[in-house]
């Protein structure tokens, strides 16, 4: 018998000053009971969550309280501009 194992959960959460940092910044980041913890905080403080599981693997790879690399300028940049439309739309 072939049992299918369940992947386990992650999420990675980034943070973006403009005025202090020059990129995103990794903030938080886990799996499994630490990802769950994770979106449920980022839920309680209305932070729109971004499911993308390649971006999430190479983002997980960041050291925390690191910038991200500039290799990954242009993905994290199309979740910002998704952020700022939902804002947009949603006051």
């Amino acid at each position: 018998m072939s049992e299918q194992k369940e992947e386990r959960k992650q999420a990675v959460a980034i943070q973006y000053d403009r005025e202090a940092d020059s990129a995103p910044r990794v903030v938080a980041k886990g799996k499994g009971l630490v990802a769950e913890q994770i979106m449920a905080v980022a839920q309680s403080q209305a932070v729109p969550l971004y499911k993308n599981k390649a971006l999430s693997n190479m983002l997980m790879a960041v050291e925390l309280d690191r910038e991200i690399p500039p290799a990954l300028y242009k993905a994290v940049a199309e979740v910002l501009a998704y952020i700022y439309r939902l804002d947009q739309n949603f006051g």
